[in-house]
C-alpha cells in the first residue's frame, strides 16, 4: 500500500500465504475498506490465467532488456 493508492472497494487477491492470512494483514484491507479474495484452498488454477501472463511478460521483455528507469519499462510492456 505504500507504492500504490489505495480506494476504498479495491479488491486484492492474493493465495493463501501465510502473509496474506494473517490477522494484521487482514485488519489492514479492513481498515482501507478493501475487498480480500483469495485461491481456493489448494486448488493452483485459480491464478493459472494471470501466472502465464505475467511469465510471458517477463520472458518475452523484461528479461531481454536492460532498462535504464521506469519509464521504460511501462513502454516495453505496452508496445510488446
Amino acid at each position: 500500500m505504500k507504492n500504490r493508492p489505495v480506494f476504498p472497494d479495491l479488491i486484492f487477491h492474493s493465495d493463501r500465504g501465510r502473509q496474506y492470512a494473517s490477522k494484521n494483514f487482514r485488519t489492514m484491507l479492513e481498515e482501507e475498506k478493501c475487498i480480500q479474495s483469495m485461491s481456493r484452498k489448494g486448488n493452483c488454477w485459480d491464478n493459472a490465467v494471470a501466472e502465464s501472463f505475467f511469465k510471458t511478460i517477463k520472458l518475452e521483455s523484461l528479461y531481454r532488456h536492460k532498462f535504464e528507469n521506469e519509464t521504460e519499462v511501462y513502454s516495453a510492456i505496452l508496445i510488446t
